[in-house]
């Protein structure tokens, strides 16, 4: 229908109302459509299960991009949520309200359930409540906090979940979880929110698992989903000797000797799907000297620095010597967990330094250019999932610094050219529209419009020009 309707007041009007989800797909695959809305989708931001819409003052939505359900709305800065803001479950009924800085809820804030009734109030300290009440589902209080210390007890919208005591906004001390039926699940000791002495329970009853993490001998420990994730020998509560680690689902991780806790000796690594990856020595919890394995071949052999490859020597499939590496030195080959490439350049002492690339876990090029010291460093790209360039520029301690340039998403066309400094947009910069003309030219600050400015109709002439602050008209 909006393809069909000529008026540019009309089709922003109807556009408004249409959900986010579906405006993108709009936006995708309609350019002319693009151009009557005069709508820019620089600020359409994609992750994995999610997108974000950040809005010109900070503040921004995060949806799930499966469902299209808002998770959060509120103030964000350099990427995080940072000041006021809200988490919703489904798209209406809010599950906290309350501050954050860098990422995490910090200050006064209100948890509710998910029927909306109120779960606790007070003060938050990383995440963690600090300060403050806990209320079950009929405003009762069944718990206060003062520093993270007291006895709790913790619902979901079954019932409870948990009653024991905290310290420092953890769980430790003696508690007790159960399942949605209420039956036992654990009884005994935590310490830092881990099971650490008591008893695991089916929901018949029958003892699953026994804990003694503090114990000199043999023993095991159990994931969240009543998997076992090591078993071994201890010493002081700490692995020490003979172990066996597991992945989550319960497929057989490492092998081998421990000292203090930590891998120490020998021991062999494996894929989750149960193929080696490597064999050899370990040192203090890390890979010192050994075999490393891609698809059960032999991938690398030599000695390790800090788990990075250091003096050895690499092969292809067939067993040809592909490079070698002396004292860090060289170029290489890096795979990941699950035996896909993930890096090949040059190193320097044992860290990527020189012209490399990254990939992602489906083979696709993520980055290329210069790195030193293991961080991008000098000129480079970035390239969305489908290939299409991304950004092209200057890179300092990782992040971007100095000239670069941003590339649509869906396009491929230019969106921006400027400066940046630790990452974001700083001095003088450019943004474009979809049909190559210049939309804005001016000064940037810490990501947003800021200082003097000049923005344009799509026909090229001047539409405003003045001076910005926080991307706000300041007068004309």
């Amino acid at each position: 229908m909006l393809q069909n309707i000529k008026s540019s007041y009309f089709n922003a009007k109807i556009f408004s109302y249409i959900d986010e989800r579906q405006k993108l797909k709009i936006i995708k695959c309609n350019k002319s459509l693009q151009k009557n809305i005069n709508i820019s989708i620089i600020n359409y931001k994609f992750f994995t299960g999610k997108y974000i819409i950040y809005e010109s003052n900070g503040f921004g939505k995060e949806y799930d991009g499966y469902n299209n359900r808002l998770m959060f709305e509120g103030e964000y800065l350099n990427g995080e949520r940072n000041g006021k803001g809200k988490e919703y479950y489904g798209n209406d009924v809010i599950i906290f309200e309350g501050k954050y800085l860098n990422g995490k809820r910090n200050g006064y804030g209100k948890e509710y359930y998910n029927n909306g009734k109120l779960k606790f109030e007070g003060e938050y300290l990383n995440n963690e409540k600090w300060i403050g009440t806990g209320y079950d589902h009929y405003r009762n209080i069944i718990y206060e906090l003062i520093n993270g210390n007291g006895k709790v007890k913790e619902y979901n919208e079954y019932g409870i979940i948990f009653e024991g005591e905290y310290l420092n906004g953890k769980r430790n001390g003696y508690g007790k979880e159960y399942y949605i039926s209420r039956e036992l699940k654990f009884e005994g000791e935590y310490l830092n929110n881990e099971k650490w002495i008591g008893t695991g329970y089916d929901e018949d009853g029958n003892i699953l698992y026994k804990l003694n993490n503090n114990i000199n001998g043999k023993g095991k420990e159990y994931n969240d989903n009543n998997k076992i994730k090591f078993e071994g020998e201890y010493l002081n509560g700490k692995r020490h000797g003979k172990g066996k680690e597991y992945y989550y689902e319960g497929k057989l991780r490492f092998e081998g000797e421990y000292l203090n806790g930590k891998r120490n000796g020998k021991g062999k690594e494996y894929y989750e799907n149960g193929k080696i990856l490597f064999e050899g020595d370990y040192l203090y919890g890390y890979k010192l000297k050994g075999k490393f394995y891609v698809n059960e071949k032999l991938e690398y052999e030599g000695e390790f620095l800090y788990n990075n490859k250091y003096n050895g020597k690499g092969y292809d499939e067939n067993g040809n010597i592909i490079y070698e590496l002396i004292n860090g030195n060289g170029k290489v080959k890096e795979y990941n967990y699950k035996g896909e490439l993930e890096f090949e350049g040059e190193y320097l002492n044992g860290k990527w330094n020189g012209y490399g690339k990254v990939y992602d876990y489906y083979g696709n090029l993520r980055f290329e250019g210069e790195y030193s010291n293991g961080k991008r460093n000098g000129k480079g790209k970035e390239y969305w999932n489908d290939g299409k360039l991304k950004f092209e520029g200057e890179y300092l301690n990782g992040k971007r610094n100095g000239k670069g340039k941003e590339y649509n998403v869906f396009t491929g066309k230019l969106e921006f050219e400027g400066e940046y400094s630790n990452g974001i947009r700083n001095g003088k910069g450019k943004e474009y529209y979809n049909n190559g003309k210049l939309k804005f030219e001016g000064e940037y600050s810490n990501g947003i419009r800021n200082g003097k400015g000049k923005e344009y109709y799509r026909s090229g002439k001047v539409k405003f020009e003045g001076e910005y602050l926080k991307d706000e008209r300041k007068k004309e």
